[in-house]
């Protein structure tokens, strides 16, 4: 590798981190633009479709190498189901149940302290100074959704545990990649992680009676979810999982609502009030300490 294509690599590995914040925040206004045409998981079975349907000519014109043991099938199959089909499943089934963006997300935002919790007791890697972090991250994701966050119809006895089995998908899922799935390419590790995912969600999809309304506005969000949720997202949170400490990286997520938050003033003309502009400050400066303190596992 030249001097050139080293400074550009090392300038793209440091930029990561920002633009899967800034994709993964694009994921709640595609929710909001297709779940009037779309039920949830027949929404997501096509987006895992196509994304096999761009993913496996690629591979097969590049020649790229699949896991190499079928115990890796097996592990990387597994988090697809927790981190596609899990997570993804449940916090679209729980915003079409009736919960609110804000406080769907404000639950799936305790990842990172569900996280620290698990490495903590497992002799992880979790200091002080980023415990304080990430306590300060999720009290600045408080203040950034207070005004969104309408608790009583919300909460039913469908939207709750759904939105609940989210957060455990993502949490379990990002422990269990870090833990055992071992370094591979990310566009065959993605590919088995969507078909297993499409495997899981097709019964599902098949019982769903609203079916999937073909417009200008469906067909963007399926679009958008594919190019760039599903292909530059998950494979950066692949990749960023793969790199980092399981903490230190789940503790971006705090940054998504505030993300949100703001593209949706920009989009929609959502107001951001004095004390949003506070808890994403708060929020940053939490997931600052948290990666600064990190330490990898």
């Amino acid at each position: 590798m030249n001097e050139k294509t080293s400074f550009w690599r090392e300038r793209w590995v440091m930029l990561m981190p920002g633009v899967f914040v800034l994709i993964w925040s694009t994921g709640f206004v595609v929710a909001k633009l297709a779940s009037p045409y779309a039920e949830p998981f027949t929404f997501l079975e096509y987006r895992y479709i196509l994304s096999l349907a761009l993913f496996l000519p690629w591979i097969f014109l590049r020649r790229v190498p699949w896991p190499s043991s079928a115990r890796q099938w097996v592990h990387i199959g597994f988090t697809g189901v927790l981190m596609h089909a899990g997570y993804l499943g449940g916090v679209w089934a729980a915003v079409k149940s009736g919960m609110g963006s804000g406080l769907s997300a404000l639950i799936v935002g305790l990842q990172p302290v569900l996280t620290a919790m698990w490495l903590s007791s497992r002799g992880g890697e979790i200091n002080l100074k980023q415990w304080v972090g990430l306590i300060l991250g999720f009290v600045g994701l408080t203040l950034v959704l207070w005004h969104k966050l309408e608790i009583g119809h919300e909460i039913n006895l469908t939207s709750l545990p759904l939105a609940v089995m989210a957060l455990m998908s993502i949490t379990v899922g990002t422990l269990y990649q870090k833990r055992f799935v071992k370094p591979c390419d990310v566009r065959t590790a993605n590919s088995v992680q969507l078909m297993a995912a499409a495997l899981v969600t097709l019964p599902v999809a098949w019982l769903e009676t609203g079916g999937f309304e073909l417009n200008v506005q469906s067909a963007f969000a399926l679009g958008w979810s594919v190019l760039v949720l599903t292909i530059g997202g998950s494979s950066l949170l692949y990749i960023l999982i793969q790199r980092g400490a399981a903490a230190s990286v789940t503790s971006l997520m705090y940054l998504v609502p505030p993300c949100t938050a703001i593209l949706a003033w920009m989009l929609f003309g959502e107001v951001i009030t004095i004390t949003t502009i506070l808890g994403v400050v708060l929020t940053a400066y939490g997931v600052h300490m948290a990666i600064k303190n990190a330490k990898a596992v």
